[in-house]
């Protein structure tokens, strides 16, 4: 893992932003035709029956037809179809290798000649090495006279850090690149367009590639098995029983039976850090703020530089009224990832709790740096600088965070008080029209209407 690099101040963040996305736009612009975006395929997971299980992202990495995915995306696969921006469809033999832990397989095309992509060196990144990624987002696939289909996305964006993750043994590149869901197995590129990770997990911020060196040495792997001895292999299989979990949680939000599956896999190995982590993450969707604690406490125990967990234990506490605890979590988090955006702006939502309006702001202003688009790190800033009574800068930032979807009570009821110290009540009213919109009950709304407006009552 590369050393960790002294975060710059806020313009240089600000102009090496500029800078990258002027180069991700002259690269777009002058070298696209450089990818070779006939080698990547949308992969369609099929069921015994021939039914449609899911799909993901693959590209090819040896002209015999050797194409690099995740193992989760062919998780409970009978067959597994390739289909190429060209309309080609090919059949999946079976898998040559994977790791599980890593969440990486090697697949074998049917026999042919393939285009590829050119494998690179993750080893040589550093923090704000530009990257792209490409894949099939499952949101736009569809089914067609053929079967199914779906555009071909890619994204831009640079190194946030690489770092372990729930696992201490190997690291992942966490990078602003976005990658939507059906990403997953698609590559993560260099400037110079050479394959540098594995597109294995999105979210706000934070888009995880697993680095390319780890697969490297296992390409000319040629032990062939099909999916159905694959399929047979992960029955019991620690890891197989958490992507499953993975899946229902995530994508199907059946929260119970999320739970059940990582409870199995945590019956095989107690453990076993992903299980224990997504189990806590269970807990805290159903608002069970003391089962999530002490599972992310659990998970600390095992890894204690864990940077999500430290900033999900954080949010527990938030959440129970204990910041200052929660305040520790999150410094904690930033300790091991200072670009960990996430963690920034919980940061600064837990100082501005605690009325340290100043000391939120550059936690706060660096999380916009690296991510223009965090709608909610607006809205703290929102708070701060309304804290600090710079009613200006406040009704801006809460004006940004709504054109990026934060939509909150709290946000209209802080711009209604800006409107009427400022002397605009035309708008203060209109707020309030808001919150009422939003909560038709709320009477503490309704009678500061009719007092500023009371010619509508």
């Amino acid at each position: 893992m590369p050393r960790a690099l002294g975060f710059p101040t806020k313009n240089a963040v600000i102009i090496l932003f500029l800078t990258l996305l002027c180069f991700a736009l002259s690269i777009t612009n002058g070298r696209a035709l450089e990818i070779n975006k006939g080698a990547l395929a949308l992969l369609v997971i099929q069921d015994e029956k021939g039914e449609v299980i899911g799909t993901g992202t693959g590209f090819v990495v040896e002209p015999t037809g050797v194409l690099i995915t995740n193992y989760h995306v062919i998780l409970g696969a009978d067959s597994v179809e390739a289909v190429f921006k060209n309309g080609t469809r090919v059949k999946v033999e079976g898998v040559l290798a994977l790791d599980r832990r890593q969440d990486w397989a090697l697949l074998q095309l049917k026999k042919g000649f393939y285009s590829t992509l050119e494998i690179g060196q993750s080893a040589s990144l550093k923090e704000y090495s530009y990257t792209t990624a490409l894949g099939y987002p499952s949101q736009g696939v569809s089914m067609h006279q053929d079967g199914l289909e779906g555009p071909l996305v890619q994204t831009h964006g640079f190194v946030l850090g690489i770092l372990p993750q729930a696992l201490p043994d190997f690291s992942f590149i966490y990078t602003s690149t976005p990658f939507d869901p059906g990403y997953s197995g698609g590559p993560l590129l260099d400037h110079e367009n050479k394959v540098v990770g594995l597109a294995t997990l999105e979210g706000r911020s934070i888009n995880l590639a697993l680095p390319i060196d780890y697969i490297k040495p296992h390409l000319a792997s040629r032990d062939l098995r099909t999916f159905r001895e694959l399929k047979e292999q992960d029955r019991n299989s620690k890891e197989a029983l958490y992507y499953r979990g993975n899946y229902e949680l995530y994508a199907l939000g059946n929260t119970d039976e999320a739970i059940r599956l990582y409870e199995q896999a945590l019956q095989q190995d107690a453990a076993f850090v992903p299980a224990r982590y997504d189990l806590a993450v269970a807990y805290r969707g159903l608002g069970e703020t003391d089962k999530a604690i002490a599972e992310y406490e659990k998970v600390l125990e095992a890894n204690p530089r864990f940077p999500e967990a430290l900033s999900n234990l954080g949010g527990q506490y938030f959440r129970k009224g204990e910041t200052e605890k929660a305040i520790q979590y999150f410094k904690r988090a930033l300790d091991i990832h200072p670009n960990f955006v996430q963690a920034l702006s919980n940061l600064g939502a837990a100082l501005n709790k605690t009325g340290q309006y100043r000391q939120a702001l550059p936690h706060l202003k660096r999380a916009i740096d690296l991510d223009p688009e965090f709608a909610v790190a607006f809205f703290n800033l929102g708070n701060s600088h309304f804290g600090l009574d710079k009613f200006k800068e406040a009704e801006e930032a809460f004006n940004t965070a709504r054109t990026r979807g934060v939509d909150f009570l709290s946000l209209h009821w802080k711009l209604h008080e800006i409107y009427l110290k400022t002397g605009r009540q035309k708008e203060a009213v209109r707020e309030l029209e808001l919150i009422i919109e939003m909560d038709p009950l709320n009477t503490e709304a309704a009678e500061k209407l009719k007092a500023l407006k009371p010619e509508s009552h």
